[in-house]
């Protein structure tokens, strides 16, 4: 019962923000999923509902011993941020998706912006 309501905490969270975020192809919406096991981070065209550019945990060159840490959720930041720099993309709306700006959330945000994004 209480992970349902953590979750449909989240959700209602995620619509609040969603109905003030909007990703354009100048500059899309830097979403961000985080499970217990990975992280994931996209990069969305929300006028024509498409996905400019997807990273995870789960891709080879990010998949090691450990994918649901602080250190892997900032190689997500950096290589989000390099395949979005090499598809001409370099500003974009952060979308935490719900979830608190925290731990492996504020580390992919960080890294992003390192690597050259501008929120």
């Amino acid at each position: 019962m209480a992970l349902r309501k953590k979750v449909e905490s989240r959700l209602a969270r995620k619509k609040r923000v969603r109905r003030k975020v909007l990703g354009t192809s100048e500059r899309p919406r830097l979403n961000i999923f985080r499970s217990a096991r990975h992280i994931y981070a996209q990069l969305i065209d929300d006028t024509q509902g498409h996905t400019l550019v997807a990273v995870g945990t789960l891709l080879p060159e990010l998949k090691s011993a450990s994918t649901g840490n602080v250190e892997a959720a900032k190689k997500v930041g950096e290589l989000i941020a390099k395949k979005a720099l090499d598809e001409g993309i370099e500003n974009v709306v952060f979308d935490r998706n719900g979830f608190r700006y925290h731990g492996r959330i504020k580390a992919v945000a960080e890294a992003a912006r390192e690597g050259g994004l501008k929120f």
